[in-house]
């Protein structure tokens, strides 16, 4: 079993790759973190000071990525899990059912919101678009 746990720097998303750990402790776990350039105030094109604005940007989110990714681990390692790690750039909830679509997942476990209550008017509920357009069964996390 391929289960996929997208993650954001939330606890709930934290609570989510916990409860696949606990449930699924022989499962294949793959952490996907995704980088939504709607989310800053920076865009795709290298808008802002200088032409490498949006390269320099998107250089620090992976790097951001990255941290989450180590604290990712750790929560895994306290329940004997290994995981595996995915990066992807590009609107959150498409790319995480992009990611399950192309990669065979049989579960998407995921946090109920990440973003603050202003965050999830303007964009959206991002579970709620997940449960809606996923191509495997997805657990949502409170």
């Amino acid at each position: 079993m391929h289960v996929l746990v997208p993650m954001d720097y939330s606890e709930l998303s934290e609570r989510a790759l916990e409860t696949t750990c606990s449930l699924h402790p022989d499962a294949e776990v793959t952490v996907l973190h995704v980088i939504d350039f709607r989310t800053s105030d920076l865009g795709p094109g290298g808008w802002g000071e200088s032409p490498t604005t949006w390269d320099d940007w998107l250089a620090e989110s992976h790097e951001h990525a990255d941290r989450l990714f180590e604290r990712a681990r750790a929560i895994a390692a306290d329940h004997d899990v290994d995981i595996d790690t995915a990066t992807a750039v590009g609107e959150d909830a498409r790319s995480i059912v992009e990611y399950a679509e192309e990669h065979d997942v049989d579960l998407i476990i995921m946090g109920s919101h990440g973003r603050s209550l202003p965050a999830r008017i303007l964009l959206g509920g991002v579970s709620e678009s997940v449960v809606r357009r996923a191509p495997c069964p997805v657990m949502v996390v409170r």
